[in-house]
């Protein structure tokens, strides 16, 4: 029994007992948190004390922890996006690859039509060859 009193006893001094002043100073490039003044270029800190209610302090953690699991569901959200938007312009970008691969590879065919053609056959073949170099050029300029 006298352990009991002793312990609510001193739960009670606990919550009476008020947070003291906090400063913040900044010495030497390095922030420090002190229970005193640090000279000139402290600032005091405001401190809140902890609520006395457990009912309502259960209530703070209950709004806090909806609020990180909103956020965290918000981060989900966007990064699912971000991963679609990657997926989506990197399957872009292998189309737009193996189309100018394709240009380059009719380029080259044309070419050789123009190496194989007969006389009747080579201006045919270098019309050919000079549209299709056109072609490549504006679809793939790199």
């Amino acid at each position: 029994m006298l352990k009991h009193l002793t312990f609510a006893l001193a739960c009670l001094l606990c919550q009476a007992a008020t947070a003291g002043t906090i400063y913040k100073c900044t010495e030497a490039g390095k922030t420090v948190y002190s229970d005193r003044p640090c000279g000139s270029a402290s600032r005091v800190l405001a401190v809140d004390a902890a609520p006395a209610d457990p009912a309502a302090a259960a209530a703070r953690l209950a709004r806090e922890q909806a609020l990180l699991k909103q956020i965290e569901g918000e981060r989900a959200a966007r990064e699912e996006q971000e991963a679609r938007a990657a997926a989506r312009a990197h399957k872009a970008a292998l189309l737009e690859r193996r189309r100018c691969d394709k240009l380059r590879l009719q380029r080259r065919w044309a070419d050789e039509d123009i190496a194989r053609a007969g006389r009747d056959e080579a201006e045919r073949a270098r019309i050919k060859a000079r549209r299709q170099a056109e072609v490549l050029a504006m679809e793939c300029p790199a």
